[in-house]
């Protein structure tokens, strides 16, 4: 059967755009599928959350060419501080926090903040704007995927419009609830957290200075990620059973409860935009193909949001990706192969499970007030800001710098 492109990219989503272009940046032929249109993804009430890019995950974006038309709208880190305490303790005069840990990206070899953070609906109206213009990608929406067909030299994805599209290899990118994952009978483990996650703008009276604020507070940390022009992003990790009735204040005593964790230093608050909230939950796939389909993002792996690096693990999954792919496509092999897959699955597997695992333990350790836990949190922090090479080591994890990183994401 003749094959539409060499790759199918089935969800159109940050990760499945995000792939799409890279795929098409390593010169291969792509039909991304989303059940959404594109314009839907961009409008004011579709997504009211940021995403934190990493210095490393930044490198890709600008060898794609995306970087130029974010930059403007991407609030830098320049400074990660961490503190550990009680929301009543924070602000009391002579309190010292239990816990405190500075990340500093003047302290970097790469002259470089440690990330940005994007709003996703800016995110993809650049995205957008690329897949639009590749003559390599044709986008296909709205439109959804069903059963697929695997022979020994191609992948065929019936379509809800009717059309068969048919390819090498198809590329899972569709969310973690993941129809496809499912279909080809990868098992996840899987979890759901007591908690839920609170999402909002704020706008305030004082410059951040790029510095983003994480507090862990006996509920779950409390991220403040520096925006543009005065603004930043609130990421409010609160207990499932009492998140609703913050969420269901006036305006102004949202505020007030803001306050309470936020603290004096940036001046007046006011909010800039809707609230969300999500649910959150960890999966992780036991493995991170199929036959002729690779998993990539949420597909993959979802991870509590304590670190921000639920978006760069999947970037880095893109990366690799194109790597293998390249590879085995130089050598003259098949790119759907199992073989080409198994070595993706290798190289995915291990950095995933760390920081997914990795990231539960510290919310579990973190998200309490028992003093024998926070007196190991104390301890722990003030060691991590007193040893160089383990804060050096934290950074370079920060700006998903770690391990061995694709050519996409190298310096």
């Amino acid at each position: 059967m003749e094959k539409q492109a060499d790759i199918i990219v089935a969800g159109g989503g940050l990760g499945g755009s995000l792939a799409a272009l890279a795929l098409s940046h390593q010169g291969f032929t792509v039909c991304m599928v989303d059940a959404a249109p594109p314009a839907d993804k961009t409008l004011p009430d579709f997504d009211g959350r940021t995403t934190a890019l990493a210095y490393a995950s930044v490198r890709l974006f600008r060898r794609l060419g995306l970087w130029d038309d974010l930059a403007a709208d991407a609030g830098a880190i320049n400074d990660i501080l961490v503190t550990d305490g009680r929301p009543a303790d924070r602000f009391r005069k002579g309190h010292q926090a239990t816990g405190f840990l500075h990340f500093d990206s003047s302290q970097l070899a790469e002259d470089t903040p440690l990330g940005w953070i994007v709003e996703n609906r800016r995110l993809r109206q650049v995205m957008n704007a690329a897949l639009e213009a590749s003559e390599a990608i044709r986008v296909i929406a709205p439109a959804t995927v069903g059963p697929v067909e695997t022979g020994p030299a191609s992948v065929s994805v019936p379509l809800s419009t009717g059309e068969t599209l048919t390819a090498s290899l198809l590329v899972a990118a569709d969310g973690r609830r993941s129809p496809l994952r499912e279909r080809a009978g990868i098992r996840t483990l899987n979890w759901s957290y007591p908690q839920t996650g609170i999402v909002c703008t704020v706008a305030h009276e004082k410059d951040h200075l790029g510095i983003a604020q994480e507090f862990f507070l006996p509920s779950g940390p409390f991220a403040i990620l520096p925006l543009t022009n005065n603004r930043s992003s609130l990421v409010w990790t609160e207990k499932a059973d009492r998140a609703g009735s913050f969420l269901a204040l006036s305006d102004e005593d949202f505020v007030t409860e803001i306050e309470k964790r936020f603290g004096p230093y940036l001046g007046a608050l006011s909010l800039d935009g809707p609230r969300w909230s999500y649910p959150l939950a960890f999966h992780l796939a036991t493995k991170f193909h199929g036959d002729r389909m690779a998993l990539v993002g949420d597909a993959a792996h979802g991870i509590h949001p304590i670190a921000g690096q639920g978006y760069n693990l999947g970037v880095k999954d893109i990366a690799a990706l194109c790597d293998v792919l390249a590879e085995h496509r130089g050598a003259g092999l098949d790119i759907g192969h199992g073989t080409a897959l198994a070595q993706y699955d290798r190289w995915r597997q291990f950095d995933s499970a760390s920081l997914a695992f990795g990231t539960d333990v510290l919310n579990r350790l973190f998200s309490n007030d028992n003093p024998a836990l926070r007196l190991v949190r104390s301890t722990g922090m003030g060691l991590v800001n007193r040893v160089d090479p383990l804060r050096n080591m934290f950074m370079k994890q920060a700006g998903a710098d770690l391990g061995t990183l694709p050519s996409l994401m190298q310096p």
